[in-house]
């Protein structure tokens, strides 16, 4: 029970941390934008996913999954609130949930293993 809860752990460190990056990194870009436009530059996590599906799991043509959730992305056919959510809720919010979220699993795990350490 031990190694599961040790892998759980640098998973949830590694996800938690390259998450909260990726929400620094935007949000820097941003804001470097509205610096030097004037005008504040709006990312949804729809966009956001649209953009890595395409950059790295997809090329033209492709058929599958991943094409299929890409499609969806940019117009859905079905789970029509859940294409909403994605289109208002901004790209950075996301991205700090995850990290939150894998900062509490992290945390649970080592407390786990620290119980388990005891005496």
């Amino acid at each position: 029970m031990k190694i599961p809860l040790i892998f759980l752990r640098v998973i949830a460190a590694i996800t938690a941390f390259g998450s909260f990056c990726w929400f620094l990194g935007l949000i820097g870009t941003q804001i470097y934008r509205w610096f030097r436009d004037g005008a504040w530059t709006a990312i949804s996590s729809s966009n956001g996913l649209v953009s890595l599906v395409t950059s790295c799991c997809m090329h033209s043509g492709d058929t599958g999954r991943m094409a299929d959730f890409s499609r969806w992305l940019e117009a859905p056919s079905s789970w029509f609130g859940w294409h909403r959510l994605l289109e208002h809720m901004p790209a950075s919010v996301s991205l700090f949930l995850v990290s939150m979220f894998a900062n509490f699993v992290y945390i649970y795990c080592s407390d786990r293993l620290d119980t388990k350490q005891r005496p």
